[in-house]
């Protein structure tokens, strides 16, 4: 079964719903990136009137465990995954429809390969960029995943 964008929308509104009303969506993914937006709207906003900064992480992460995940599933191998640290820069406020790419999957196969190698736990460092309609920066995230393949 082949991982797309729909089933990634679908796996998002049933599995984590507060992300999937507050508009996260995943627009592309293939086996070096995945693209992942967000719109400014009321629901999901800070008192400034710019988008609220977990939102702004949901989208980031899920750019970059969606990749994960499909590599993961593509590897047919029992591996764990979770988030061990996370690090975060806002340089703009957040408004209109921001767009999170990470472009890390070559990262996830070398960490991916000696995990299942090995067998001992791995971690590796994934960053999401977003940038606004007009492509200028407003937050970048680096996520730390751990990944252990299950015997």
């Amino acid at each position: 079964m082949n991982v797309t964008p729909n089933k990634l929308n679908t796996f998002t509104m049933l599995k984590l719903p507060s992300a999937y009303l507050c508009g996260v969506r995943t627009k592309h993914i293939d086996t070096s990136k995945c693209v992942v937006t967000v719109t400014h709207r009321w629901i999901n906003q800070n008192p400034f009137k710019s988008m609220f900064w977990a939102v702004q992480g949901m989208a980031a992460e899920f750019s970059t465990g969606a990749l994960m995940m499909t590599k993961i599933k593509d590897s047919g191998k029992r591996v764990s995954m979770l988030v061990t640290s996370n690090s975060a820069t806002f340089t703009k406020k957040a408004t209109g429809k921001i767009t999170f790419t990470c472009n890390d999957g070559k990262l996830i196969d070398e960490a991916l390969q000696k995990a299942i190698e090995t067998g001992e736990g791995q971690t590796v460092s994934m960053k999401s960029v977003g940038v606004n309609e007009e492509g200028v920066e407003v937050s970048t995230f680096v996520f730390e995943w751990s990944i252990k393949a299950k015997r």
